[in-house]
């Protein structure tokens, strides 16, 4: 099955070589990543988020110069302009802050404070407020722009990705990246968050079809009567035998009536035999007749017709979901190659003469009519030579590497962490599928898989490109993407205090942790906490066919790996330590007062 892998020495020794070639051709450079992209109301101001740099960029479209680079304390992602076009805000993930920049000068003239992880931005212009996804607390941040304080905070779905508001400022939709259910769950799938703006409160969310993850691009029409969502839709209710004709994976647009909070269609962006792995951005021209959703997998700009578009849901729309041709058919969709390798975010100017594509890996912006004619690359800068762990991550999300196109490693393993499904990855027989596991520490805790299948990240890699993207990978691509995971680094808690530190219900579950009686720290000692063993823990189900032992995942960052267990059948920390450890297999915990066990799970959320 690893046949590649002859031995580790042979691995080891390719890693060392890559490394230092690449390594030396970086030294002094610098990585560029374009991340958003937003045009100034009057159109005469790009700006673009760089994530590796960190900084926003501003340029003017008309002449694609570099007019100002603006220094942020983290990296960006979400972008949005005043609408007097005076202020610019950039969120910067990882400090609690969003900056409000002024474009005239560049320079920050004051920070909100937020969340750790402040992500998609949006300004409600006519109430002066500002909204910002909060993707570690899972909430959506309503800043007072008057006085640069927090109003609200909302909770949403898990991990929320981008925010649109209706054009009457009543409504905000979010978008958020995984489910908050249970894997075993019949609908599990993510959502759309939608927020009543006159009151501050959530409305009932809008559950996206079975399988739907990754939900990041969300965009309102004009009109304010439709909702449109581009996300991937796994297929994981099915063994993964097979790639072809969407078996898998499949990648979609989800339309949603504004008024009803009711989905009209689910429509595939897919070909027949050519997936559109990962869509990533969507925006809407001015007129309304086009919408533009970035195929960040396979590096183009789908344009899609909407004036026509409802002539598809005439007839049983509710088959679209499962229907590879039904855009293609009716000549609805267009997928045009573009020089940007990753794109992501897009925008639209005013004047509806450009769009604005983020290219990602190539730390570029493109500039293109509305048709997807006539590219022109702008850099944000001098580029650097990438580094082996740079080629890791740029092969991680392409989805060309891939048989048809259909996902590529990020479809399933969002910021290299986990989607939240049960996937049957055969490698341990059929019919017993297992949750998606995060691949932060991999490297350092081996053997992998719930079954320990994998004895080291090599073998684990190469069968990845074997058994999911169902293609035999050059030994240099598995080095280099086993580099990238082996780079990856754990985050900072959000629960954990603006200093890092503890809070004081952490630090009482650090006790309990630490206590021999309750035994936690027995299979989970640090710093990685796991014993690297396979340990039986009373949560063995009829489908893993009398195997009772799973391997011991690590705790960190356990506040963004939910659902627990190999299942993915507990939603929360608590129904991991109280319902489904009955027989204290999985630490002594049913002598702890409910106080205690709140503690606990208040120290294992900040790990």
């Amino acid at each position: 099955m690893d046949h590649s892998f002859t031995t580790h020495r042979r691995f080891a020794w390719l890693a060392a070589t890559c490394a230092t070639t690449f390594i030396y051709a970086a030294a002094g450079a610098e990585e560029h990543s374009a991340m958003d992209v937003a045009f100034a109301a009057d159109g005469k101001t790009l700006a673009v988020t760089d994530a590796t740099s960190p900084s926003v960029v501003l340029m003017d479209p008309a002449t694609r110069a570099i007019l100002r680079t603006v220094k942020l304390a983290g990296p960006p992602a979400g972008l949005a302009w005043a609408a007097d076009g005076k202020h610019l805000y950039a969120s910067e993930s990882g400090t609690s802050g969003i900056a409000d920049i002024d474009p005239a000068s560049g320079s920050v003239t004051r920070r909100f404070t937020t969340g750790r992880y402040p992500r998609g931005l949006v300004v409600v212009p006519r109430r002066n407020l500002l909204l910002a996804t909060d993707s570690g607390l899972n909430q959506l941040t309503v800043i007072d722009l008057a006085t640069g304080t927090t109003k609200a905070d909302v909770p949403v779905g898990y991990q929320p990705t981008t925010v649109a508001i209706s054009p009457d400022e009543s409504l905000a939709f979010v978008s958020n990246l995984l489910p908050a259910t249970s894997s075993i769950a019949p609908d599990t799938a993510t959502e759309v968050s939608v927020i009543d703006l006159n009151t501050l409160k959530p409305k009932p969310a809008i559950r996206l079809p079975l399988g739907s993850t990754n939900a990041r691009g969300i965009v309102v029409s004009g009109d304010g009567r439709t909702v449109f969502v581009c996300h991937t839709l796994g297929r994981f209710n099915l063994p993964t035998t097979q790639l072809d004709r969407g078996w898998i994976n499949t990648n979609a647009l989800t339309i949603i009536d504004a008024a009803s909070s009711k989905i009209t269609a689910t429509v595939l962006l897919d070909q027949v035999m050519d997936g559109a792995a990962d869509p990533w951005g969507v925006t809407i021209d001015p007129s309304g007749l086009r919408l533009f959703v970035s195929l960040s997998g396979v590096h183009q700009l789908a344009v899609i017709d909407l004036e026509r578009l409802p002539e598809i849901f005439k007839q049983s729309p509710e088959l679209l979901v499962n229907d590879l041709a039904a855009l293609y058919r009716s000549n609805l969709i267009r997928r045009i190659d573009m020089p940007a390798q990753g794109p992501r975010g897009l925008a639209v100017s005013p004047d509806g003469k450009l769009v604005a594509i983020a290219g990602y890996f190539s730390g570029n912006v493109v500039l293109t009519d509305m048709n997807g004619a006539n590219p022109v690359s702008v850099p944000l800068g001098p580029q650097a030579p990438p580094s082996l762990a740079r080629q890791g991550e740029a092969l991680f999300h392409d989805a060309g590497r891939c048989f048809q196109r259909w996902l590529s490693c990020a479809s399933c393993h969002a910021d290299a962490r986990a989607d939240g499904l049960n996937w049957d990855l055969l490698n341990d027989g059929l019919g017993n599928p297992k949750n998606a596991r995060s691949l932060v520490l991999a490297g350092s805790t081996p053997p992998l898989m719930s079954h320990s299948a994998r004895s080291s990240l090599g073998p684990c890699v190469h069968a990845g490109f074997v058994h999911i993207l169902f293609t035999e990978p050059k030994d240099q691509d598995v080095v280099a993407v086993a580099a990238y995971i082996q780079s990856l680094k754990p985050v900072v808690s959000p629960y954990r205090k603006p200093d890092g530190s503890l809070n004081e219900a952490a630090l009482r579950g650090e006790k309990i942790f630490n206590d021999p009686q309750v035994a936690c720290a027995k299979c989970h000692p640090g710093p990685l906490f796991t014993n690297l063993a396979s340990v039986d823990v009373g949560t063995s189900r009829p489908s893993d066919r009398g195997v009772l032992t799973f391997d011991t995942t690590s705790l960190v960052e356990m506040w963004r790996t939910a659902p627990y267990l190999h299942d993915g059948s507990a939603v929360t920390l608590r129904q991991v330590l109280v319902e489904e450890n009955k027989t204290d297999k999985h630490g002594v915990t049913s002598k702890l007062t409910p106080a205690q066990i709140d503690d606990l799970v208040a120290y294992l959320l900040s790990l």
